[in-house]
């Protein structure tokens, strides 16, 4: 193990992250709301704390292996979610556990919230919730389309075996600097058109900002307690949901639609078009039940709240304009299976993904034709291509190790007290990235123990680095030899 190549990547990336910090200052500035002192208190932890792991190693320049790669990234994201909890501690806000909850709930764009009163907030403190959610959710789709394909775990293993345009793109671009280069450019691209759409149709520059930076990311934290229900406004919920679905889809294919100034390779990757119909058939469900039940006054008003919080719930997003935890039937249950789901591989949503999905149910409709047809060969096709079998293969040891993390997750929620409905809640909305959850925790954490906190910060990390790359760093294998 390199340990000092990886704590100079360390030292380096926080003393860079620093600079984050001067628009939530040149924020409190414009606003006088007296965070100035806090956000410049914290840029100057931020920069010391990297430069002390920094300095000490700088003339290191040994290469990362693949263990050392693994160990950098479950680094950072814990060591930043602990960092971006001093403004809410500091500030007053929070205590410790609950600042930290805040931080990594922002940072992994999972969008679970502590905080009661968020309409009252300092406006540095809530543009810095949002931002937060900004840049995690780009450092997701750098780590997933960038990093994690080099680790042998990320999801971009998956996306090079569809078949669509896109799988003959293994790359954005030759180098990583220059990928993520791409990606930052798109990703910024698609922010300001959110920013300006939600403008258009009525919020404050502000707001329509703040919300652009967690609309992207598919993270869910608002200006608002009221989320998007707050404004009451068809045009905004549909702008929402456009920009919630462009989140959850594989930002390689954005690539591939820009560069070819073509919006039909959308529909042609196969990822895509299973996505929509999930989403379509599931909204008209919810709608029907909603109508069935007289939840709402008119079949207008419930295909509206059905297919907002369908989209909004199976990209992992977590913005409400209901809480859906209290609609009939087995609608609850019905949504928060879909954040398993969860959106396409390489984007900012969280969950199993679309594409391991589709290989899933594609492996159990060949083991039932190898039940009446024992010795025939059923190759697993992707847009008509073959998907390799060791692909398919890691798509079921992360299934598995997906659900057995689960409900091992949900035994220890209900070990700090919560019952079972509360307990499955907090680690849906938490270990699938989604936000708000069930029971005690539909709208926020805010009632929960320290003990619950500190799972659910675990879950998010977990869910976030797609389990593999953060359990690896726990097993003796890796750190022996």
């Amino acid at each position: 193990m390199r340990i000092a190549a990886v704590q100079r990547i360390i030292g380096l990336l926080l003393a860079l992250y620093s600079v984050t910090l001067i628009p939530p200052i040149l924020v409190s500035l414009w606003y006088a709301d007296d965070q100035t002192a806090v956000f410049v208190t914290t840029m100057a932890v931020w920069a010391g704390l990297g430069l002390l792991l920094w300095l000490p190693v700088r003339h290191r320049q040994e290469e990362l292996r693949i263990r050392d790669g693994f160990l950098v990234v479950a680094l950072y994201w814990s060591v930043l979610g602990l960092a971006g909890a001093i403004p809410f501690w500091y500030g007053g806000f929070l205590d410790f556990t609950a600042a930290v909850f805040e931080s990594v709930s922002g940072f992994t764009t999972t969008g679970a919230t502590n905080i009661v009163g968020i309409d009252d907030l300092p406006r540095s403190i809530l543009y810095y919730r949002q931002q937060m959610q900004w840049l995690g959710g780009l450092g997701v789709v750098v780590l997933a389309v960038a990093v994690l394909p080099m680790l042998g775990v990320g999801g971009m293993q998956l996306y090079r075996a569809e078949t669509s345009r896109v799988a003959q793109e293994d790359k954005l671009a030759p180098r990583i600097i220059d990928t993520a280069r791409v990606l930052w450019i798109l990703y910024l691209s698609l922010t300001v058109l959110c920013a300006v759409a939600y403008w258009l149709a009525g919020m404050t520059p502000f707001d329509a900002i703040g919300h652009s930076f967690t609309t992207i990311a598919t993270a869910g934290y608002s200006t608002h307690d009221e989320s998007i229900g707050f404004y009451n406004s068809a045009a905004i919920e549909t702008i929402a949901i456009v920009f919630m679905f462009l989140g959850a889809l594989n930002f390689a294919l954005h690539f591939v639609v820009w560069r070819s100034r073509n919006p039909l390779a959308y529909f042609k990757n196969p990822e895509v078009r299973f996505f929509a119909a999930i989403i379509l058939g599931a909204a008209l469900l919810v709608t029907a039940v909603l109508t069935l039940t007289a939840t709402y006054d008119s079949l207008t008003e419930s295909l509206r709240k059905a297919l907002f919080q369908v989209v909004s719930v199976i990209t992992t997003t977590g913005y409400g304009t209901a809480t859906f935890a209290e609609w009939p039937l087995f609608v609850p249950f019905l949504l928060i299976t879909l954040s398993f789901i969860g959106g396409c591989a390489g984007s900012t949503a969280g969950g199993i993904k679309v594409v391991r999905i589709m290989l899933l149910l594609k492996q159990g409709g060949r083991e039932i034709h190898n039940l009446v047809h024992p010795r025939a060969i059923y190759p697993i096709k992707i847009g008509g291509k073959p998907v390799p079998e060791e692909v398919v293969k890691s798509v079921w040891g992360f299934y598995s190790f997906y659900m057995f993390a689960f409900f091992i997750l949900v035994m220890a929620m209900m070990g700090t007290g919560l019952d079972l409905e509360s307990a499955i809640g907090a680690v849906v909305a938490s270990f699938n990235l989604l936000g708000p959850g069930l029971g005690e925790v539909a709208s926020n954490f805010a009632t929960v123990g320290d003990t619950t906190k500190w799972i659910a910060i675990f879950s998010m990390i977990l869910g976030r680095l797609e389990i593999f790359t953060l359990l690896v760093i726990f097993t003796f294998v890796f750190w022996r030899g």
